[in-house]
Order: structure tokens, then C-alpha cells, then sequence
């Protein structure tokens, strides 16, 4: 059997890279001491890491990967995950950015390997859901029984693994916040290889799965939020980047963000989220935890505007806070509800930084704390340490990953219920003296975070698996809880501890039985209690459902979203201005159940540049023809030309007409590149189709081109 390496082989010559590396000041003298790093690491020819097993699961890709054949000749980066953990979450802004650096071809690949800390993690389609919602397009491979982790011992998530073009050890970077030694080792060893003539440009099998996908009103909803006076609904609608208000009969009413990521404030529609989570919706004011932009938002519908409260679009490591919102710097914020302690404060669930912060929207304090003044932002409990650690002082208490909150304003409690997901525990967080206890889930040992499984029981005899949402009937004084890895909806009834199932099968699914224990859910992530106790809403994620169980006929329905909002948006984009250029192109062949891609391509005049924060944006319409346009997105912003845009529209089985025509309409603002005049200019692309009765699957690729 052959003898491979594993990271401590490299950990005493990398050390002293990174003690060197601390010394050097300038660019060129940190590259130069890396690249004599790699001439050393080159003379150790045994630094070779076994290969992937065979018949492992592969997603992204048309067929598995392997060290030896499809990636010699490669530097690859191994992003050794869980898809749970908000660390390795973090990292991914850092992967995609540098898989924009380099391509492929350019020697570089980027391969997930999953290795789960949860048993529902080594499931295959959960990892898929996963891979979608976080929008990785990388291959990744599902090592479910941790055996290239054991095989290199890494030791915690997030590990960066980076090996040479033989499959030879290079760096390892452990946790997150590496982005700059990243790039530095990533981009040395790529200009290494290339000057020994050891990179090769062959391209991958690619395929991402996203692209197989019909589209769907919603895309993994996160949390959801009822206003008990309107009997509104606020949707996290998670995956298409934006927040819904609709009624309780499901007419949408206001769709703001989507379907795009993005970060911007202003009106309801130029306004941008990424991947929001938490909302709470009170009157016509929705609070939004703006999760990977890492802010606090604020919806006024009223006013028709959206604004940041909180954080400053960077993720922060701060974990004090008691700067003013907009100056604090904060970390993934997973959940957000609206409470007070003698005043209004908006309470947040740091996923990032395992901690309970709160935000003043009034003159405050804190429980046994100073005065805080309006829009100061602190943070309230929890250390920082990722522990399960319960504590009558809120600073030494620890958290794990808290992704849910419920207030509950009465005595006894006066307290705000946190799922804690990643200790799998119910806890609470006293707002008379901030004493952080234990209610149901977990164990007694502060460190031990894999306490978890599928008990109902008492306090710590009960046992959930990555609770990730909370909510509170007042008047039936009972906890409601997402049991996210469980598939299961459970409930709490804190005075006796007592944690019982009440909805689902236990099983990853989309059924809806004749009653809670024959219906299936499929890691829900969020739920709210609506109508007086008797509904309860849930978010049903990784099935893109909103569900409703009704508490007193037992029966669980979907919950309808009617009308559709992105063409409700349409209605209110400008006219196409009489100098706009209209394009009519030929006629395209297509077949139901494939897909067209339209890629629009526009060139700039020479000297000018896009206008920073005007709303450049297209819009995709199919006059009298709007099948094509159900459940698909139908405008997005503009903000940079060096690529083109790619513009999905696909063909049902059952298509309404034989020759629909589709319009991709763009407006574009751009200026001087040295500063001075700026203007506006438009363009028209008709684009006939000719849908053939065979049914094919796969897509037709048009190129819409135009220089202004």
C-alpha cells in the first residue's frame, strides 16, 4: 500500500513561511519568499495525497475527478466543508472571488469536498440543496464518511488543502479570514508551475446542477414573519435574493430585491438584498437580516424605501459593537425580531460571530447595562466562543451558530427564545437580568457541539439536530421549533421542558398527508404563528413551499403565492425611449422543455464607464406570451459589461403557442471616464422562437449584441 502525506508533513516549513511572511512589508518580497518556499517543497517528492475514492457522489460535474487523471497538471484548492457551518460560509466570497482570478484553463481548480458533521449532511440531495442555495459552481464531492479528512487529518471547518500540479502537498489554511495569504500562495504557485511547464489548459467536465432546475415562485425561503394587525406576511424569499409582503390569502403585495444579488438601498424596486434570512414584519416597517451582505435592513412601505440600519456591508470580527449601526461592522446576521427593554430594540442572531446583539431604534439600555442611544448597535450575550456554554452573566455565556429568535414579552419569561443550531439546543436569554438558560436539546458539556439527534423528551433527554427557527404562542404559552435536520416541526412547552413532535415524517420529503405525521417537510427553516394560535406558517426551504398547518383540524396545505410579482415590477419600469435602437432577430428553433439562453453583450463608446450607483438594468417581457415568463426572472441590474449577461427563459412541456416572441429590453447610464457629462441610453432585442412539438432537453444559446 502506498504511503501518502498528510498536513503536519508541512506544518513546521509552512509555520516558518508564515513567521517570515509577518516581517516582509512589500508585495514583491512576500512573493519572492513564497516562491522560494516552493522550490523547497518541490524537493520533497513525497508530499503526494491519496486520490479521491471510487463511487463517491460528484456534483457540478459530468463525472467524477481525480488527482491522477482530470486534475494532473492542475493547482487545486480543497475546500474541506460542512454545508451547516457559518464558517465555511464565510469563505465562500473568498473561492468565488479567486475562481473570477483564474480560470480553469488558467490552472486553477476549486474543489468542495464535503465532509459532514451532521448525519442529514451526508445525504446527497441535501449537499445539492446546499451547493444551490450558497451558489457554488465548483465541483464538489461528497466524501460522507470523512475519509480523505482523516486520511490528511484535518482537524476542523473550514480547511483549505492546496496541492501542486502532481498532487502534492503545498499550503493548508485553516478557518477563515485567509483571503490574502490565499491569493498570495494561490497566484505563487500558479506563476511557479507555469515557468516549469507543469500547468495544462484542459478544461472540466462542468455542469452545474442549477441549470437543470425548473423554475419556482420561490427559492429556498428562509424565514417568514406575520403581522398580527394586517395579518400581512413578510417572506425571506432566501435564494432569489429578496423579501415578499403578501396577504394571508398569498396575493403578493410587494416584492423588493431579486433576482439577483446585490447591495442597495433606496426605492422598492432599484433596492438590492443577498441571500436575506430573518424578517419581521410590524405596520408597514419590515426589518431584514441582510445575511451575506452582513447588514441590518429596513423596508418602509409606506415611504416606498429600503435603508440599512445596521453594519456596513463588510463582515466584521468585532464582538463588543456600540458604534452607531451604519459604523458597526457585523457578522452574517441569521434572525431578527423586534422587543424592548424600556425602549424599542430590534434583537439579532449573530450567526457569525455566535452571539445575541440588539439595536436601539429608541433611546435604551440594557439589562443591568448603561444607557444606549438611538441606533446604537452592541452586542447583548455570548462570548464569541462557539460553545454551549449557559451563564447568568450574558457576556461569559457561549453560543453556537444562533440562527432563530422569538420574543416573549409576559412573565414569567420576558425573554427571547434562541435556536441555537449548531449545540442542536433550545436556549433562553432573560431580558430582566440576561441570563442565558438551557430549555430543551444538547448536553451538559459546554464544548461538546455534536450532542444531537431526533428525541422527544425533557430538557436534555430531548435531542434535535440544527434547529434553525423559533416561534412563540402567547396566548397557548408554547415554543414552536423548525427541527431543521429532522425534517420535523416540534413543540415546546417551556414551564415543563417537555419537547414533543407535531408535524412530519422524519424523512426529507414533499407530501401532504391527511394529517401532521403523514406530511413530510425538507429542512425547514423558519415558521410563525398566525390567526390567533391557530396556523402556523412554515418555510418549508429546501422544497420552496410555504406550508401551513392549521393547529386545529390537524391538516397541513400549501400556502399559495397568487399573482406574479416580477411582472407586477414590469409595470412600473420606464418606457422605452423613442431613441432607443430596436434590434429584431431571426427566428430560433427550440422545443419544450429546453431552455434559451440569451446572452446580451453591450459595448461601451470609447472613453466612458458604466455611472457608479445609477440603476442600469434589463428587463425581459413576451407581449401576450407571459408563460414564458412564470416563475422566472424578468429584470436584473447592470453593473458590469466586461461579460455578458446571461438571460434564462425556458420552454414548458405544454407550450401556449408555436411562435411566441420574446423582448430583452436594457437601460444603460454611463459617463465620461475622466467625469463630466453622463446620459442614458436604451436598447430593443425582439427575438422570435419557432417551438418545435419534439421534446428535447438542454439549452439553445442566442448572442443579443450591441455597441452604443
Amino acid at each position: 500500500m502506498a504511503s501518502y502525506s498528510k498536513l503536519a508533513d508541512i506544518f513546521s516549513i509552512q509555520s516558518q513561511l508564515e513567521r517570515d511572511l509577518e516581517d516582509l512589508t512589500t508585495e514583491q518580497e512576500k512573493e519572492r519568499l513564497v516562491h522560494q518556499y516552493l522550490h523547497k517543497i518541490d524537493e520533497k517528492e513525497d508530499l503526494i495525497i491519496p486520490d479521491f475514492e471510487d463511487g463517491l457522489e460528484w456534483l457540478n460535474t459530468d463525472s467524477p475527478l481525480s488527482l491522477r487523471k482530470e486534475l494532473s497538471g492542475k493547482v487545486v484548492v480543497l475546500d474541506f466543508f460542512t454545508y451547516c457551518c457559518i464558517n465555511c460560509m464565510h469563505l465562500l466570497p473568498d473561492l468565488h472571488l479567486l475562481e473570477q482570478s483564474y480560470s480553469v484553463e488558467d490552472g486553477l481548480v476549486v474543489i468542495g469536498v464535503h465532509s459532514a458533521k451532521f448525519p442529514n449532511e451526508k445525504i446527497l440531495q441535501n449537499i445539492r440543496s446546499a451547493v444551490l442555495r450558497y451558489d457554488i459552481t465548483h465541483p464538489v464531492v461528497n466524501d460522507s464518511d470523512a475519509r480523505l479528512w482523516q486520511e490528511l487529518e484535518v482537524s476542523c471547518w473550514p480547511t483549505l488543502v492546496l496541492l501542486g500540479p502532481r498532487g502534492n502537498l503545498l499550503f493548508s489554511l485553516v478557518g477563515e479570514g485567509h483571503r490574502e495569504r490565499l491569493f498570495l500562495f494561490t497566484a505563487a504557485a500558479l506563476k511557479h508551475y507555469k515557468v516549469q511547464e507543469l500547468l495544462k489548459d484542459h478544461s472540466l467536465g462542468i455542469r452545474l446542477y442549477r441549470d437543470s432546475l425548473p423554475p419556482s415562485i420561490l427559492s429556498f425561503p428562509g424565514k417568514i414573519s406575520m403581522d398580527p394587525s394586517s395579518k400581512c406576511l413578510a417572506i425571506a424569499d432566501t435564494g432569489h435574493h429578496r423579501v415578499l409582503v403578501v396577504s394571508n390569502t398569498g396575493q403578493v403585495l410587494h416584492s423588493i430585491g431579486g433576482p439577483s444579488s446585490g447591495r442597495r438601498n433606496g426605492n422598492l424596486f432599484e433596492a438590492q438584498f443577498s441571500s436575506p434570512q430573518g424578517v419581521f414584519i410590524k405596520g408597514d416597517t419590515v426589518y431584514v437580516a441582510d445575511t451575506e451582505n452582513h447588514l441590518v435592513r429596513k423596508i418602509n412601505l409606506s415611504e416606498g424605501i429600503v435603508s440599512t440600519l445596521a453594519g456596513t456591508g463588510v463582515q466584521g470580527t468585532d464582538k463588543e459593537g456600540g458604534a452607531l449601526g451604519p459604523q458597526q461592522p457585523i457578522s452574517s446576521p441569521w434572525d431578527v425580531t423586534l422587543g424592548n427593554t424600556g425602549g424599542d430594540v430590534l434583537w439579532i442572531a449573530m450567526a457569525g460571530t455566535h452571539q445575541i446583539w440588539a439595536l436601539f431604534l429608541e433611546d435604551g439600555k440594557l439589562p443591568k447595562g448603561s444607557d444606549c442611544k438611538k441606533g446604537t448597535c452592541v452586542r447583548f450575550a455570548g462570548s464569541g466562543n462557539e460553545e454551549n456554554r449557559n451563564n447568568a452573566y450574558p457576556h461569559k455565556a457561549g453560543l453556537a451558530q444562533p440562527s432563530g429568535l422569538a420574543f416573549a414579552p409576559t412573565e414569567p419569561w420576558e425573554c427571547l427564545f434562541i435556536a441555537d443550531s449548531e449545540s442542536s439546543t433550545i436556549r433562553t436569554l432573560s431580558l430582566k437580568d440576561g441570563a442565558v438558560k438551557h430549555v430543551v436539546g444538547g448536553e451538559r458539556d459546554p464544548m461538546n457541539l455534536f450532542a444531537f439527534g431526533d428525541v422527544d423528551g425533557k430538557g436534555i433527554d430531548a435531542k434535535l439536530q440544527h434547529p434553525l427557527g423559533v416561534s412563540w404562542d402567547e396566548g397557548g404559552g408554547l415554543l414552536y421549533v423548525a427541527d431543521s435536520y429532522n425534517h420535523k416541526i416540534k413543540v415546546v412547552d417551556p414551564k415543563t421542558k417537555q419537547c414533543r413532535l407535531l408535524a412530519g415524517t422524519g424523512q426529507a420529503g414533499n407530501g401532504i398527508g391527511p394529517g401532521f405525521l403523514e406530511s413530510s417537510f425538507n429542512e425547514p427553516g423558519g415558521l410563525c404563528v398566525g390567526e390567533g394560535g391557530k396556523l402556523l406558517y412554515v418555510a418549508d426551504t429546501n422544497n420552496h413551499h410555504i406550508k401551513v398547518l392549521d393547529l386545529e383540524t390537524k391538516t397541513v396545505s400549501l400556502f399559495p403565492i397568487v399573482g406574479k410579482p416580477e411582472v407586477d415590477a414590469l409595470r412600473k419600469l420606464p418606457k422605452l425611449p423613442k431613441s432607443a435602437v430596436v434590434h429584431t432577430m431571426p427566428s430560433v428553433t427550440v422545443s419544450s422543455g429546453q431552455s434559451v439562453t440569451l446572452f446580451l453583450k453591450m459595448v461601451l463608446p470609447t472613453g466612458t464607464k458604466l455611472t457608479e450607483g445609477a440603476p442600469s438594468f434589463w428587463s425581459l417581457s413576451a407581449e401576450g406570451n407571459e408563460w414564458l415568463l412564470d416563475g422566472q426572472a424578468v429584470t436584473g441590474s447592470i453593473g458590469d459589461l466586461s461579460e455578458p449577461i446571461s438571460i434564462v427563459s425556458s420552454i414548458p412541456a405544454d407550450p401556449a403557442s408555436p411562435d411566441p416572441t420574446l423582448r430583452l429590453d436594457a437601460w444603460v447610464y454611463y459617463c465620461l471616464s475622466e467625469g463630466g457629462a453622463c446620459m442614458m441610453k436604451a436598447v430593443s432585442f425582439r427575438q422570435p422562437l419557432l417551438i418545435g412539438s419534439t421534446s428535447r432537453k438542454g439549452s439553445v444559446a442566442v448572442t443579443l449584441k450591441h455597441a452604443f
